[in-house]
């Protein structure tokens, strides 16, 4: 069982975001069994006003809902829309498992593009459901220190950027904060593990944490996208694709 990111002695918190009642309910009940704390809702409105109320761990979110998509609101949770509660890991920064039954890749990189962190085609097995959760949640424990995993107390430096590994915050040249999701900075922090080398995209997917069974070359393309539209008109400069080879990351790294 993977706990709690702000409490490690309580179990993860799991917010299902799916309209088909019975869907919900089978999702509900292989997360409790699972041993997470889960709560379900039906829409786009509903899942805004759980978000007031209480924070979560990680959310689990069908494409295809009333009013707005869930790719709608992907984007709206990853532009930091969404309450913010002390101590607790921002809207933008909560990890997103989209799912659909829809399972062409098409839909799959819409739904990386949109800051998911993971997508599940319908249907699964509840095995799989489980194995993507703990994975995705197992990501956000690396990066926010919990103490069967701490990670390094360090601040990484590039190209006027700086960012904080310990709080996850990436902060541009002029000071101010880059919300980033938790798949773009476990990309960027792989980049920055590994500056001025070429690395291959399957190697990228494994540094990153990002697959968990058979992903195309394509997803890792989407997050580096994603990646460099954050980095802005410094992307060019500092993300660089080698044709037929991989990426590299040309600045210098520098670790405080």
């Amino acid at each position: 069982m993977v706990p709690n990111l702000s409490d490690p002695d309580l179990p993860a918190r799991i917010l299902v975001v799916e309209d088909d009642a019975g869907m919900r309910t089978l999702i509900l009940r292989a997360l409790q069994g699972g041993g997470f704390r889960a709560r379900g809702v039906a829409c786009g409105e509903e899942m805004w006003a759980a978000l007031e109320v209480a924070p979560v761990d990680l959310i689990i979110m069908d494409i295809m809902l009333p009013g707005k998509s869930g790719i709608e609101l992907c984007r709206a949770l990853r532009s930091g829309q969404g309450a913010l509660h002390e101590n607790e890991t921002p809207p933008a920064q909560v990890p997103i498992i989209m799912v659909s039954a829809r399972g062409e890749e098409r839909d799959r990189v819409t739904g990386l593009e949109s800051g998911a962190d993971d997508y599940v085609p319908k249907p699964f097995g509840q095995r799989e459901l489980l194995a993507r959760v703990r994975a995705v949640l197992r990501r956000g424990i690396a990066t926010t220190g919990a103490p069967q995993e701490r990670v390094r107390r360090e601040t990484l430096r590039f190209a006027g950027w700086t960012l904080d590994l310990r709080r996850r915050e990436l902060t541009d040249p002029s000071g101010a904060t880059v919300d980033i999701s938790g798949a773009e900075h476990d990309l960027l922090t792989s980049f920055l593990d590994n500056p001025q080398r070429v690395i291959a995209r399957d190697r990228l997917l494994e540094l990153s944490r990002t697959r968990l069974g058979d992903v195309s070359d394509r997803s890792i393309d989407v997050l580096v996208s994603r990646l460099r539209r954050k980095l802005g008109s410094d992307a060019d400069q500092l993300i660089r694709t080698v044709r037929g080879l991989g990426y590299i990351f040309v600045a210098e790294v520098e670790r405080v």
